[in-house]
């Protein structure tokens, strides 16, 4: 049949409105370009190429929107399209009619257009390909640049061949710079690991557990001989699924870390003058000694031996001359010394000899054989150009007789050293040293039953606020009645305690009783009072005290508001860092943390201010002392005053007198704990105090009322009489001093509130004493005329307050007086505010703190997610395989390195709806869902490359759907499914 030409002619431009439109719709640009410059470019093209009125694209030369140093490859590239040769994809720097620039990707191919030969481009906005590739390139110099700087390199395992993949630094650190990156290493073969530790490393790489880290420090060979000690960080990671594992390794050079450690220890454990095991070493290896003891039929002894000469050529000599007769000692010790002693320098002109025996220790040998020892060691010894005669003194301890503990028996041995010299220079532990213990061994027997048959109790000693005069909380005090004893003191059973290990058990009954009793008072209906409980340096060094602690409030029901924790300086100084983290923690909890008998150790402020203290106990010492004398009311000021400093509270314990109380007060103290108030008592007696509401009276606690105390200093006795009978018409408790150095003892010793002075008394200045050392006084200078000049340098110093003439004015004089106790009142109450706005200020610093912590969490949080997100991102871009990714809209969302490789049209639709063969696979109507089935391999053949193609539902955690996955392998054969 004869076709109709009008019918072709109409599907010829029915065709041609097609193409025209799908040209229209493509997302990527085409243009046409032939000798006389752009023919044609699409809506795409032209957007990209910022067409615009008056800024035309079309005519012009494609070179006109290529960077001007990309041209001449562009018209090179042009021009062999032309004559009709193949060409492939390649990146120029592109310039919009606006100037702007941008990265882009060409590709070109000869076409007929117009009856003659064009050339038509495709153009690709890649700027954000470039940026990306840029900033990786600056992240792997960065990577490179700071392996340098940390001497430290790493690599990544391909598994399961266990080959090697090589860091620029890792090379740098061996000295193999000129290897390639990949070099032929292996887990079971490394290079620059020595032999012998080869199998190590590839055993702990072969029995690697996927996700567990681990670290070793072994020695690394270097091209040029070096050795060096590393750190050898490794994990295992999970590859995708159906891929292998994968390791990453990092390693460090720490050489000089290693020989400082080394170092360290040689200065920890060896004396450096002589060499010899120091003191700290020989008390290790008595303890394991005597650890060993215990099963070992063996026994053991301890020869302490003193070198006098030592100490005296150091200060007749000089230190050289001691330090030289100290390694002599040192050698011959040694020399002498057999298989079974143990040689030790324990410090100064001091030597240990640990020595072992089998069977029953025989007196009679071993006093033949630190005889010996003395007769070789007093032998002549020449000290330069001098010979000496080394004098020796011996003193032998047993185990377990004269000591169980490394350090009792060392004791021993030096105490039995101190009667060698009458002895005839060997002389053995005494045997009073036995029976102390003995009783030690036999109470530490009958401790452990005490438990068990209730022989242990407890007794409360009130604590008192200074500033309302209520009780506010209880120290828990252990006390032991035993059948066969008696009363047994404190001091001793708890000291028997620490040595034997049952301290562990009594502290966790004294928290659980403690914690008891807090609740049967709560359900009584009584006021919450705190109740302190100590811990021993023991229970704070062993075990977890926060964990033991909660566990006890949870079990019994305890409120953490009513218990306290005391603890002493000895238990915080010996490891403040593991002390304030544990303190952290308990206070975080609600106890209130006390520092017990402050003063009698040897705390650092720096250390103190550190850690998380709420109250400091001035030791009973301090205050027994303070009316003896002016230094002793100084040093509790004194520490009353760096206490409050801190935002610490101040109890004072051990308070019997009424002068005591009122010392206190007056220095400001926070609160207060003694017999002068009520001695230790039992549950029901404080459970009745707490009933009755008693409490110290209004007179005796700052900010009360309160008697007012005036001083009057005359050495002119009938002014002085004259003067105490005005006052005390005027209902004021007076106290007189005849002169200046009376002054200072009352002042002292009681609580003065205001004070009136001649200041023209012989002697140091009263009035300047009681600025610097009673501050709280207010001082009022009774002056006659001949003494107003120095009256007035008084004042301008700040040494006084009012000034009073003399002869005086009976009513001025009382209104001034009167005056000056309301000034002093007045201090008092500012002097509150103070504490109380202290007080609220540490709570918002703590508040501050809190808050702060938890927002650093927060950031710590979100970056981990940001890195856990970005490692897996880089894991996929790794692999060998092309992975696309389609959103639940059918756009597509991700291409992976190799998939931009492989399948560069599919990857050219980044961020647009799939289109081409990637737009086939979706069913018609439904872009989210996969035509092709799921979790299975199917053949197919993409962009004109046969392989074959998974595709992978994607949901998130509630299951709805969140898209597909593809993976393209182009490969005959698939992979086990995953």
């Amino acid at each position: 049949m004869a076709q109709d030409p009008f019918a072709n002619a109409a599907q010829a431009r029915l065709d041609a409105s097609r193409a025209a439109a799908l040209l229209d719709q493509a997302q990527v640009g085409l243009v046409v370009v032939d000798a006389d410059g752009l023919r044609f470019a699409n809506p795409a093209a032209l957007r990209l190429l910022g067409d615009a009125p008056g800024r035309p694209v079309i005519g012009r030369s494609l070179l006109d929107f290529i960077a001007q140093v990309d041209r001449a490859h562009v018209a090179e590239q042009i021009r062999r399209r032309l004559a009709g040769e193949p060409g492939s994809a390649y990146d120029v720097r592109c310039r919009r009619t606006d100037g702007s620039e941008f990265d882009a990707r060409l590709f070109g191919q000869r076409v007929m257009f117009d009856g003659h030969h064009a050339d038509l481009v495709t153009l690709t906005d890649v700027t954000e390909l470039k940026d990306a590739l840029r900033r990786s390139e600056w992240t792997a110099s960065l990577l490179a640049r700071s392996e340098s700087l940390c001497r430290s390199g790493s690599f990544e395992v391909e598994w399961p061949s266990g080959r090697l993949l090589a860091s620029q630094g890792l090379r740098e650190l061996t000295g193999s710079r000129s290897t390639p990156v990949d070099l032929v290493d292996t887990v079971d073969m490394i290079s620059w690991v020595p032999p012998d530790e080869r199998g190590l490393l590839a055993a702990i790489w072969r029995n690697a557990v996927v996700g567990e880290p681990f670290e070793l420090q072994h020695r690394l060979l270097c091209a040029d001989g070096e050795r060096l000690v590393v750190l050898h960080r490794g994990i295992l990671q999970a590859g995708a699924p159906g891929q292998p594992p994968r390791g990453l390794a990092l390693i460090q050079d720490i050489t000089r870390q290693h020989e400082a450690e080394h170092r360290i220890q040689e200065l920890a454990n060896f004396d450096e003058v002589t060499g010899l095991p120091n003191r700290s070493s020989l008390l290790d290896q008595l303890d394991a000694r005597a650890h060993t003891a215990r099963w070992d039929e063996r026994g053991f002894c301890l020869i302490s031996i003193d070198v006098p000469r030592i100490t005296e050529l150091r200060a007749t000599m000089g230190f050289g001359a001691g330090d030289s007769l100290a390694m002599t000692i040192a050698a011959r010790l040694s020399r002498m010394a057999t298989e079974q002693e143990v040689v030790a320098h324990v410090g100064g002109s001091e030597f240990a000899v640990m020595r072992v025996f089998d069977g029953p220790a025989a007196q009679e040998a071993l006093h033949l054989r630190a005889q010996a020892l003395q007769a070789g060691l007093q032998e002549a010894a020449r000290v330069g150009p001098t010979e000496v005669f080394p004098l020796c003194h011996i003193g032998i301890a047993m185990f377990p007789a004269d000591g169980e503990a490394a350090d009792a028996l060392l004791e021993a041995a030096q105490t039995a050293r101190l009667g060698a010299e009458a002895a005839g220079g060997v002389a053995f532990a005494r045997p009073e040293s036995n029976a102390l213990a003995l009783r030690e061994m036999q109470l530490a027997g009958a401790l452990r039953h005490a438990l068990v048959r209730n022989e242990l109790s407890l007794r409360y000693q009130p604590q008192v606020s200074l500033a309302t005069g209520a009780v506010i909380g209880a120290e828990a005090l252990l006390r032991w009645r035993s059948a066969k004893w008696g009363d047994v003191s404190p001091v001793e059973f708890i000291q028997v305690a620490e040595r034997s290990g049952l301290i562990g058990a009594i502290g966790d009954w004294v928290l659980r009783r403690v914690c008891e009793q807090s609740v049967i008072w709560r359900q009584e209906g009584l006021p919450p009072v705190r109740l302190a409980v100590n811990f021993s340096p023991l229970q704070f060094q062993q075990g977890d005290v926060a964990r033991q602690v909660q566990r006890t409030l949870l079990e019994t029901g305890a409120d953490p508001a009513c218990l306290g924790m005391e603890l002493t300086e000895s238990t915080l100084m010996e490891n403040p860092e593991r002390a304030a983290a544990m303190l952290r923690e308990l206070r975080a909890l609600g106890i209130e943390i006390s520092l017990d008998d402050f003063g009698t150790g040897f705390s650092s402020l720096s250390c103190l201010r550190r850690l998380p203290i709420d109250v400091v106990k001035i030791d009973r010492s301090f205050v027994q002392d303070m009316t003896n004398g002016p230094e002793s009311v100084s040093m509790a000021r004194a520490i009353i005053t760096m206490a409050q400093g801190l935002k610490m509270q101040v109890l004072a314990e051990g308070v019997e007198t009424e002068d005591q109380l009122a010392l206190l007060v007056a220095k400001g103290c926070d609160q207060m704990q003694g017999y002068l108030f009520s001695r230790p008592i039992t549950a029901d007696e404080m459970a009745a105090l707490l009933r009755e509401g008693r409490r110290l009276p209004e007179d005796r606690v700052r900010g009360g009322h309160k008697t007012r105390t005036l001083l009057l200093v005359d050495d002119d006795v009938a002014a002085l009489s004259a003067l105490r009978r005005l006052f005390r018409r005027e209902g004021y408790r007076v106290l007189t001093a005849a002169s200046a150095a009376e002054g200072r003892a009352r002042l002292s010793d009681s609580t003065v509130d205001v004070m009136l002075c001649d200041p023209g008394l012989p002697g140091p200045p009263l009035l300047a004493h009681a600025q610097q050392q009673h501050p709280e006084v207010v001082r009022i200078a009774l002056a006659g005329p001949e003494e107003w000049a120095a009256v007035a340098g008084g004042a301008s110093s700040g040494a006084l307050h009012q000034v009073a003439a003399k002869p005086w004015d009976e009513t001025r004089l009382c209104a001034q007086v009167a005056q000056a106790f309301h000034q002093q009142l007045m201090g008092d109450d500012h002097r509150r505010l103070q504490d109380e706005l202290g007080s609220l200020q540490t709570e918002v610093t703590l508040l501050r703190q809190q808050l702060a912590g938890a927002q650093a969490r927060e950031e710590a949080q979100d970056q981990l997610l940001q890195a856990r997100s970005g490692g897996m991102r880089d894991l996929v871009d790794q692999l060998p395989l092309a992975v696309l990714g389609l959103d639940p809209d059918g756009l597509l969302v991700y291409a992976n390195e190799q998939a931009h490789l492989q399948l560069p049209e599919a990857a050219a639709q980044l961020g647009l709806p799939a289109g081409g063969w990637l737009a086939e696979l979706t069913r018609p109507g439904m872009p989210a869902v996969i035509s092709l089935p799921a979790s299975d391999w199917s053949e197919q053949c993409f962009e004109g490359r046969p392989g074959q193609v998974l595709v992978q539902p994607l949901r998130v955690a509630d299951g709805s759907p969140r898209g597909h996955s593809l993976v393209f392998l182009p490969k005959a054969s698939p992979p086990a499914a995953s």
